[in-house]
């Protein structure tokens, strides 16, 4: 029976015999032609389909074991980090750069964070979203890390998740400045990385409690 093969970013499906690859797309960003080399590689490839992800990547779905490098060589892109414990890709918004609802730069913010915790290793899995503002289409509130936009500048929530445990993220800080999150990412990840815990944060959070893990990280 096949597994997944972490080191092609290929996850084994239903049929034990084929595999989804998801290349990185930060946002979900992407040119036209992304998408042309997207789908060209999927007909080429005989896959069962395109599947839009909940992290805003699409992979390609039902491809065989020998034809993985080939695809992976005909995109020219990286693997999104879907599987393992790391940083998953950073989830955000169209923010200021497209929605006329956004308050802060979600995109902006986003893909700072998502360029250098991508791929990450950490004890458990690790999610991040950003949203522009309050309606949260990106979901901060179920992130290990969720960062919300509002007027008056961005909210700071630790320890959500979603899954078999669902735990809504706890803030600890308001109205930051871009560069004041930037810090306090930095400052969680840091402590998360050298805690010794396997937990996922929200459990490791409730194990210590917030006001401690605020005190230990400096927020």
């Amino acid at each position: 029976m096949k597994q997944n093969l972490p080191e092609k970013g290929a996850i084994v499906q239903r049929d034990r015999e084929t595999y989804a690859i998801a290349p990185h797309l930060p946002g979900g960003i992407m040119d036209p032609s992304v998408l042309r080399k997207l789908a060209d590689v999927a007909e080429k490839y005989g896959a069962a389909a395109l599947k839009a992800t909940s992290a805003q990547r699409i992979a390609i779905v039902g491809l065989k074991e020998e034809d993985l490098d080939a695809a992976w060589d005909d995109l020219g892109m990286a693997p999104g980090a879907a599987i393992g414990l790391c940083v998953r890709s950073v989830k955000f918004c169209p923010g200021t750069t497209f929605c006329k609802q956004g308050k802060q730069d979600a995109v902006g913010l986003g893909l700072k964070l998502d360029d250098k915790y991508h791929g990450m290793a950490m004890p458990s899995k690790f999610k991040m979203a950003v949203s522009g503002c309050p309606n949260s289409c990106s979901e901060p509130a179920i992130k290990d890390v969720g960062i919300m936009g509002t007027a008056k500048g961005y909210t700071l929530m630790v320890g959500g998740a979603a899954g078999a445990k669902p735990r809504l993220a706890e803030p600890v800080a308001k109205e930051l400045s871009e560069e004041e999150v930037l810090e306090a990412v930095d400052k969680i990840v840091n402590f998360y990385q050298n805690s010794g815990t396997k937990k996922r944060l929200g459990s490791f959070i409730e194990s210590i409690g917030l006001e401690e893990f605020k005190k230990q990280t400096g927020l």
